[in-house]
């Protein structure tokens, strides 16, 4: 059923999800940029330049898979409107400014469909919510973390083994310059999969007005919410680089590269199967991979570590919350 919405609430309802998108650079933008600013290569004006560009590249590069999941997988299009949309909207930019104000890297991608699912409980209870897609994002929360873990893990093992006669310094020099290779891969990777998750709920709200179909993504969103994530990377979300760049652990240019390389493979493999992972669970993991591998895990300071996982725990309850407010907040309003 499409559902009849002036053009003004339209606009506004796609003003606030690329707000959204703006925000989930910014607050993302430790991600992306912690590990390469902590260890020195770049300083943070010239790194935060240095994701945005390829933030916005990865329009080039991968199809709109986690777009179509976010879109049509998570709850049903028929049961949709404007003040879910709404709701949803409202819930995970509050969180995000939430946890942006305390330093605190919880995930954005979770934020939002933590939004969606309060917002749509809200007004229809469970019956719309789809199941399938909601198990794979919950499935990777823990996974994606685990996987950017081991893969950085073995990335930093392997350096190891390969430099073990070389001098330090000569490694330092080397995996400052492969840093700057490492920090845009996962730029890359953070763009792929973080800007199409815009892209799918303003999809989403296009599809149940009838201004769009199930089986094409109009370009002007595509190119919107790239430019969006981009500029909000600009800006960067420093309350929370130190957070990631050293109070988990201390980082080297070789952690820094092994960090940012494996968790790049994960984003990479998840937006190659469309599914919306954290960005920050997976670069976390990585790091404390890192961590890990080369002092032990006595390396990672586990109450810092604690306290982020808490926050992982709490995103989509604490989204979806906020979200079921703001669609009954939606319903006074001339939403």
């Amino acid at each position: 059923m499409e559902l009849q919405i002036t053009f003004g609430t339209l606009t506004l309802l796609v003003m606030l999800a690329l707000a959204f998108d703006f925000l989930n650079g910014f607050h993302d933008a430790a991600n992306s940029i912690a590990t390469v600013v902590s260890t020195g290569v770049l300083k943070p004006y010239q790194a935060v330049a240095w994701a945005a560009i390829f933030n916005f590249l990865a329009i080039a590069v991968f199809e709109f898979k986690v777009a179509a999941t976010v879109g049509k997988g998570i709850v049903d299009p028929a049961f949709v409107d404007n003040r879910v949309i709404f709701g949803a909207l409202t819930g995970a930019i509050a969180w995000n400014v939430i946890t942006w104000y305390f330093g605190i890297p919880s995930s954005s991608s979770h934020a939002l469909i933590g939004g969606m699912i309060g917002a749509m409980l809200a007004k229809a209870g469970a019956g719309p919510l789809l199941a399938p897609g909601i198990v794979r994002t919950a499935v990777f929360i823990v996974a994606s973390p685990l996987i950017g873990m081991m893969l950085a893990g073995l990335i930093i093992v392997a350096v190891s083994w390969l430099w073990f006669r070389a001098p330090a310094s000569r490694v330092d020099r080397t995996c400052r310059r492969l840093q700057l290779v490492s920090s845009a891969l996962y730029s890359l990777g953070h763009g792929s999969n973080d800007a199409q998750k815009t892209m799918g709920i303003i999809w989403l709200l296009l599809i149940s007005s009838g201004k769009a179909t199930a089986d094409h993504l109009p370009f002007w969103v595509v190119v919107s919410c790239y430019v969006a994530m981009a500029c909000g990377t600009l800006f960067g979300g420093w309350r929370i680089v130190k957070t990631m760049g050293q109070r988990i652990t201390k980082l080297r240019p070789v952690g820094g590269f092994a960090a940012e390389t494996g968790g790049a493979m994960a984003l990479f493999l998840a937006s190659g199967f469309g599914i919306p992972v954290s960005t920050t669970h997976t670069i976390t993991g990585a790091i404390i991979g890192v961590g890990s591998a080369q002092r032990g895990f006595s390396a990672v300071r586990w109450g810092v570590a604690r306290n982020i996982v808490v926050a992982w725990i709490l995103t989509i309850p604490a989204a979806a919350l906020i979200a079921a407010v703001g669609w009954w907040l939606g319903a006074f309003t001339l939403l």
